[in-house]
């Protein structure tokens, strides 16, 4: 394998439902509510894939999505970057994607963005070699044309790229343009796949 491509938030950052947790934990909600909603209501599922792909603003999905969460109207704003507010770098994985390409893997970004204020683009240039976040491109994973470009972007077919995601119908979209998807369940359990499948030491030595 050739190329190392990586979701974001749950894979390069502590884990994204823990953050959900919390954030339900603050408003006296049952701490899977979020989840919930996501996997039941496809009310809220439409919301997400509105801010996935730029269509709604971070503003109009906390108006819809507070609403779905029966939050009043004055702890609607700023619920995007609260919802968000609990998750850190996951030093471990975002050192392993520098050692990547330190090895000459080539690396990028698919990740579907939550809004404008996600990232630190500033530290883009140092670890991807090629980046794709769905707001930007108006589409979103699963969807094959999402992989597809992010495989274009590195210079590779999909064949010599492993993606990592921590969402398994994210690594099913992967595999069906024909990547080698990982299911990321923390860096323990990752990295040694991956040290397997690129060929090169990703883990600091004790």
């Amino acid at each position: 394998m050739k190329g190392l491509l990586v979701d974001f938030g749950g894979v390069l950052t502590t884990n994204v439902f823990d953050s959900f947790r919390a954030l339900c934990a603050e408003e006296g909600l049952d701490p899977d509510t979020i989840r919930g909603l996501f996997r039941d209501d496809p009310r809220a599922l439409e919301c997400v894939r509105g801010l996935e792909r730029g269509e709604l603003t971070e503003e109009q999905f906390a108006e819809r999505f507070g609403e779905l969460l029966e939050l009043e109207d004055g702890r609607r704003a700023g619920l995007v970057d609260r919802m968000f507010g609990h998750i850190r770098p996951d030093d471990e994985m975002v050192e392993a994607l520098r050692r990547a390409r330190a090895h000459g893997i080539r690396t990028g970004l698919i990740s579907n963005s939550m809004g404008a204020g996600r990232y630190d683009r500033s530290t883009f240039p140092e670890l991807f070699d090629a980046v794709v976040i769905s707001g930007d491109e108006g589409m979103h994973k699963p969807e094959p044309e999402i992989y597809e470009l992010g495989c274009e972007r590195v210079g590779l077919p999909p064949a010599d790229c492993v993606f990592v995601d921590d969402l398994r119908e994210n690594c099913e979209g992967a595999e069906a343009v024909g990547m080698t998807a990982v299911l990321h369940r923390g860096a323990k359990r990752t990295l040694p796949q991956l040290e397997d499948l690129l060929g090169v030491e990703l883990r600091q030595a004790p």
